[in-house]
This record gives C-alpha cells, structure tokens and sequence, in this order.
C-alpha cells in the first residue's frame, strides 16, 4: 500500500490568513493613537526615512501629526489632510498641539454646551492641549486666551 500525502486545504489556509488579519486589525485599534507637534520653527518631511529621499513639504512649528510608524531616529507622520511622510524624529515634541478642522470652532469658558464663548477660532488655527476631559479639551490660544472647545471640532488629540 502506498501512502501519499495530501495537500494541505485551501479553505483552512484562508481560514487561517482571515484569522491572522483579523488579529491585527483588532490589535492595531486597542492601540491608543500617538500625536506629536513640530518642534523646530519648520521640518522637512521626506518620502523616505533617510535625508537623501525626496523632500516631500515643509511643516511649521507646533503643526500636530499622528505618529503612524517609528523606526530608529524616525518618524512615519499623517498630517491633518490625510497625507504619510517621514520626519526626523529629532524634530518632533511631545506638546500637545490640536488643529481646528471646522470652519469656526468655539471655544467656552467651561467644559459645557451652555457656557459663554470665550472666543472663536477658525479652520487650521493651532490651539495648545491643557487637559483632556469627556468630549473637551482644555486649550490655550497663542494670545493667551483659554478655554474648552469640543474634541470634535479639532484635530490632534
């Protein structure tokens, strides 16, 4: 009698892929998502982890990117609009910066719908991160001014 062996299964071998990539969706969104700011007054942003890839953009101070992949002395960043670009990581800070995505964000005295407006800030203005609580942040405007505005209402956090 002879024996042959037989091919492994294609359905447990899907089975198996599906498997693995469903693990790591869900392990990727347990992650807590990592923002930092731009440190020097601007930083280039490379294609490529390495300063003789292409030059991609430049990005000001205090601009707020979220930290996609870390790789030694770099950063793989997603900026406010979607784009991935590679930064240096010796020009990132961890301060805390948010980006106001809504046409005009109102930012109020207390962490309430109901509170009076401090102030208005508008689309693309940076605002420093306080604190964090429920749906506010607590933030300083570069006047000075602070106040809480919905974590809706920006981008960074």
């Amino acid at each position: 009698m002879i024996l042959t062996r037989r091919p492994p299964r294609r359905k447990s071998i899907r089975c198996a892929a599906l498997a693995g990539c469903i693990f790591a969706v869900l392990n990727a969104a347990c992650e807590a998502v990592e923002f930092r700011s731009i440190a020097p007054q601007a930083a280039i942003l490379y294609d490529a982890p390495s300063v003789k890839a292409r030059r991609l953009y430049i990005l000001n101070q205090n601009y707020p990117v979220e930290i996609v992949v870390s790789l030694e002395g770099w950063f793989k960043v997603r900026d406010a609009a979607g784009g991935l670009a590679w930064v240096e990581a010796k020009d990132l800070s961890t301060r805390k910066i948010a980006m106001v995505k809504v046409a005009r964000a109102e930012v109020r005295k207390a962490a309430a719908e109901n509170a009076p407006v401090v102030f208005q800030a508008d689309q693309d203005v940076l605002l420093e991160v306080l604190d964090v609580t429920d749906n506010w942040a607590h933030v300083r405007h570069a006047d000075g001014s602070v106040g809480y505005v919905r974590i809706t209402q920006v981008w960074g956090l």
